[in-house]
């Protein structure tokens, strides 16, 4: 340090010979854009395209103001009386209270300065006290102290924001305008992410985009398949192009864990979760609402993690995803939340409570929409030892309009399940026998689009079974149930159509001893797979529910995921990393044809891209279905040309071989013809190589190897 010293003074002596100033204020020189004058900054690693937002470190400190203005003898007391609110929040760091001192009057200023631990209590402090009434004269108006920075620059004037020129954007559905009809997926395999088509004609993958560290944790389609949600630690972003994956939008999160877009695609809700300062308290949840396509986050909500956990503080344990539920159909008017003794539920015009109240109902414990129409369905259990009875009501928003109730007695639990188009909704009630030492199940089936909406109870032919799984047909009127003991459970279809009744439901037939305990419909209905995961090591059997027959049996040996893609032609059955080994996925057609199979050390995970609805009418795609034979014979051509394609790369592949085997048969008989005398040399003579004109002699020959004699002294 004392050379750099005596070097600098050096310097200045110099300078000061030379007539040369020192006093040179570097931060008022300013280079051109991009130049460096060939010195690379230590930071330039720093500002990246995806650099942080670094805060300014005061993240942990309010600003509370409207304080009242006491002399110093009322200080301590002040002080106190703050300090006991503000504890009650979360830790206030030694010396983190500071209320500024007039020094002429010796008054305080009105206002103070307090550092919490975490940044997380510092904005919990600031959700819960802004507002709070110290007196009537004194109402705390609470802000962050990294605010300041931010209103210090808002100009004094208002200026006109600057239009820029429209410029169009890339068509983000061009993927579906792929000429051999493909759908696409992803797949994530140890640290790379990749999009793949599916070629199913030429039993193989075709690459899209691929990279690496794309994630952190997992990746996520949107509803209708135009983005590609990933998760960082700064936050999400989606994806999405014409003909490649360019980053469309960020959304900044830290520390992120899940992520959930609405049906419509037009917001996306993050989540985190964060450990408090002290340890006898919960974790501090933060939940934000993004608009999909500006970025701008529409609201936020923060507390504890009993505020969202399922029936609010002192209902259900533990937390469920997603926390808001969206409703309404795609058109995303409405979300809700479970509260305790209520359901809040927000539109999105505003992002505010729908008649700025929640929908009270005591003791409610779930809740569900129906996928198309504003209307929530939900149960309340059975209360004071079964003297109140549990009950499922639906809703009508916005006017909370109840539509229909139906009492339920001796209720232990309900599931409710809606079909995809909103035209049923299945209650699976589980009720306590006479006796209360064991349970029974039965269904409660509402028909949604009928008038006063009628309701069928359903119970299966042995009351006692187990009910295993239970999946309405896409777009239909069927509906399926795994249900009896393992190994071997049976599995029955119903039709809420019976042959002579239109109005009532009836069993189609029922499937005897099956290992199956899972169900996966395909998306345009008519087939089902029965999968057998898990314990049953990937079972798979593909039916025809239209003619009630199975089509094919296989097996996907420790299969832990089945997903049909969005058109209902494929199925892909994949491994994951639960398993250490046979990772990978394979291809299989709708009728149960293996296509192809690619394995994956490290597999995470396999989502097909969806697609959105149709834009054809009812009425044509039933058109389309009469005429099916006209349409399909431009397909069939190009089926018969892949398939010729097909036969014509087989055949070159296999005269490739034939001339690769006859290759390396004529270098052998060269390699044979020229070591020809050598043979014959090393046989005496002899010139033939058959080994039959030979006869085999055994001979023994000695040979010494070693002699040595050894003088041994003998003693009597």
């Amino acid at each position: 340090m004392a050379a750099e010293v005596m070097l600098m003074n050096e310097i200045e002596a110099t300078a000061a010979q030379m007539g040369i100033d020192m006093n040179i204020d570097f931060s008022s020189i300013q280079l051109p854009p991009g130049e460096n004058c060939g010195i690379i900054s230590d930071d330039d690693d720093v500002y990246h395209d995806d650099q942080l937002e670094f805060d300014s470190g005061f993240g942990n400190v309010i600003v509370v103001d409207n304080l009242p203005v006491v002399p110093r003898e009322k200080f301590e007391k002040l002080e106190g009386v703050i300090r006991k609110i503000y504890s009650q929040i979360g830790v206030i760091k030694e010396d983190g209270l500071w209320m500024p001192v007039d020094p002429e009057t010796k008054k305080t200023l009105g206002y103070c300065f307090i550092e919490y631990n975490t940044p997380q209590e510092a904005e919990l402090a600031k959700e819960k006290t802004h507002g709070y009434k110290l007196d009537r004269a004194h109402i705390f108006a609470v802000n962050m102290f990294d605010d300041f920075d931010k209103y210090m620059k808002v100009p004094d004037e208002w200026a006109p924001p600057e239009i820029k020129p429209y410029t169009p954007g890339e068509n983000l559905q061009k993927w579906l305008a792929d000429e051999k009809a493909r759908d696409q997926f992803v797949i994530r395999a140890g640290t790379d992410t990749e999009v793949l088509w599916n070629d199913a004609r030429q039993s193989k993958t075709e690459p899209v985009y691929k990279r690496t560290y794309w994630t952190e944790s997992f990746v996520q389609w949107s509803p209708m398949g135009t983005y590609l949600a990933t998760v960082h630690r700064q936050g999400a972003a989606v994806w999405g192009g014409a003909n490649t994956f360019n980053r469309l939008m960020r959304y900044a999160h830290p520390q992120v864990k899940l992520i959930d877009f609405s049906p419509g695609e037009k917001f996306l809700v993050t989540y985190s979760s964060h450990e408090p300062s002290n340890p006898r308290d919960a974790n501090r949840v933060v939940i934000n609402i993004f608009d999909v396509r500006t970025g701008k986050m529409m609201r936020d909500f923060k507390g504890s993690a009993d505020e969202f956990a399922v029936g609010g503080a002192g209902g259900v344990a533990g937390n469920s995803w997603p926390v808001f539920r969206w409703g309404g159909g795609k058109e995303d008017k409405y979300f809700a939340k479970l509260g305790k003794n209520m359901i809040s539920v927000y539109e999105t015009e505003t992002f505010s409570l729908i008649d700025k109240k929640s929908l009270k109902v005591e003791n409610v414990v779930d809740f569900s929409w129906s996928p198309t129409d504003p209307i929530i369905a939900l149960f309340v259990p059975e209360l004071g030892g079964g003297n109140q009875p549990a009950r499922v009501s639906l809703v009508q928003m916005p006017g909370k309009e109840e539509l229909r109730q139906k009492n339920l007695f001796s209720i232990s639990d309900c599931k409710m399940y809606w079909q995809s188009n909103g035209d049923y909704l299945a209650v699976k009630a589980d009720r306590y026998t006479k006796t209360k030492k064991s349970t029974y199940t039965g269904f409660e089936l509402f028909r949604i689009k009928e008038r006063d909406i009628p309701i069928e109870v359903l119970e299966l032919d042995n009351k006692n079974d187990k009910i295993i799984a239970f999946a309405w047909e896409p777009k239909g009127h069927r509906f399926a149930v795994i249900h009896g003991d393992n190994p071997r459970p049976d599995v029955s279809f119903y039709s809420m159509r019976s042959t002579h009744n239109l109005g009532r439901v009836a069993k189609l037939t029922t499937l005897k001893g099956k290992q199956a305990n899972a169900l996966f419909w395909s998306p345009g209905g008519r087939f089902i797979v029965l999968a057998g995961l898990k314990g049953f090591n990937g079972q798979l059997e593909f039916f025809n529910v239209d003619e009630l027959e199975t089509m094919a049996t296989a097996e996907h040996f420790m299969a832990t995921d089945v997903e049909w893609d969005p058109t209902g032609r494929y199925v892909a059955t994949s491994v994951t990393s639960v398993h250490e080994m046979e990772n990978g996925f394979n291809i299989w057609s709708f009728n149960g044809k293996l296509l192809y199979r690619i394995l994956k050390d490290h597999f995470f995970q396999f989502l097909w891209r969806p697609r959105p609805p149709s834009f054809l009418t009812p009425e044509k795609e039933e058109e389309i279905a009469r005429n099916l034979k006209k349409y399909s014979k431009k397909y069939e051509a190009e089926d018969q040309d892949v398939s010729m394609l097909l036969s014509e790369q087989d055949r070159e592949k296999r005269r490739m071989l034939k001339e690769e085997w006859e290759k390396w048969v004529s270098e052998w008989r060269r390699a044979q013809e020229e070591e020809k005398l050598e043979r014959q040399k090393l046989r005496d003579g002899e010139a033939s190589d058959e080994e039959e004109e030979y006869e085999a002699k055994e001979v023994e020959v000695e040979e010494v190897l070693d002699v040595s004699e050894e003088v041994l002294s003998f003693e009597e």
